[in-house]
């Protein structure tokens, strides 16, 4: 029975110890769940043929995920359904339908739900996928988004978070930072607005890390490159939450310890400088600034050879036995133990 004479506070334990809790005890009752909650995606095998299905979703709350202050209605829609793509992306698979639903408030015009919808939409054509249903409600409190996706991946391709093995190597696509930069840049000049709003936003210079943010695109090249080179990563997972956040989770779920090479964290150097315009460490931005969308993974050293010559992909670090830790070695040589500031929806107001 429910006990009302104690109470947690739900921030006591964040976002992914809420998960755990809450999840703790699920039994497995199908021998279709090949994988069920603990990844990117569940994994369900369906028939004895070579392809499994992937199943993922997510939620974004307005005032918790997006701000429609300065988040145009056609992008959110846009960004709504990568940040689901990736999920499965992030499983080494490739998703091909989804489902939308909506709670709406009062004050949302059909026009408005419209431009929503064309993001999405726009999206889905990209990425070839299909929309296949969803449900709408009303909200007491603004626009709620979520998001099911539907994908499928051979069955001995399948990517989880737990096949990294010591001495592999930690690489990731793309660079880091820039969406956490970007949301900085929107952030600041939401607050000139409201000081006085006969101010133009400035934002000069920083078309980048705006579209980091605004209209983040899925990593489907990386997979399909993965394919082309013949490589299969041991572990793999999409940075949502901040590099850092994203390492201890794949050793965590490895069982290994990590040494990431803080000179080897690729940066753009927009980012970089509008960090350094804030008075704020890059490093830190890259580490646990969340929403990127870029492929963390481990592969084998002796696919080495195969992508030390490829820009997008960067050898970060390697892995470990579990008792070295995860750490981080930074530009002067001394290690430390790496910290996950990630973002947590908990523990925002």
């Amino acid at each position: 029975m429910f006990d009302n004479t104690t109470r947690t506070e739900l921030s006591s334990l964040g976002e992914f110890g809420l998960i755990k809790h809450l999840t703790e005890n699920i039994e497995i009752k199908n021998t279709s769940t090949l994988k069920g909650v603990g990844d990117d995606a569940a994994v369900i095998n369906y028939s004895d043929g070579e392809k499994v299905t992937l199943v993922s979703t997510d939620m974004l709350v307005e005032g918790v995920h997006f701000d429609l202050t300065y988040v145009p209605l056609k992008h959110l829609g846009f960004k709504s359904v990568i940040v689901n793509l990736s999920d499965i992306y992030a499983m080494n698979g490739h998703p091909k339908q989804i489902t939308v639903s909506l709670a709406l408030s009062n004050r949302f015009s059909l026009e408005s739900i419209e431009e929503l919808y064309s993001g999405m939409l726009m999206a889905c054509t990209k990425y070839g996928v299909d929309m296949v249903g969803g449900d709408t409600t009303s909200s007491l409190s603004g626009l709620i988004i979520s998001i099911a996706v539907i994908g499928e991946a051979e069955k001995n391709k399948v990517v989880y978070r737990n096949g990294a093995k010591e001495k592999d190597l930690l690489c990731v696509s793309g660079d880091l930072g820039g969406a956490y930069m970007g949301l900085q840049v929107l952030e600041r000049e939401k607050s000139v607005f409201k000081a006085n709003p006969k101010m133009q936003p400035d934002l000069e210079g920083k078309d980048y890390i705006l579209e980091r943010q605004l209209k983040p695109e899925a990593r489907q090249d990386i997979i399909k490159l993965f394919a082309a080179l013949n490589i299969q990563p041991t572990s793999m997972i999409d940075v949502s939450d901040g590099l850092a956040s994203e390492i201890m989770h794949l050793c965590d779920q490895s069982n290994v310890g990590c040494e990431l090479y803080e000179e080897k964290i690729p940066m753009d150097p927009q980012m970089f400088d509008t960090a350094k315009e804030f008075n704020l460490d890059p490093t830190i931005c890259a580490l646990s600034g969340g929403e990127d969308y870029e492929l963390l993974f481990t592969i084998s050293q002796s696919d080495y050879e195969k992508v030390k010559n490829l820009p997008d992909f960067t050898v970060i670090g390697h892995m470990t036995k579990k008792e070295s830790g995860t750490n981080l070695v930074s530009r002067s040589g001394t290690s430390h133990p790496l910290k996950a500031q990630g973002w947590d929806a908990l523990a925002k107001k």
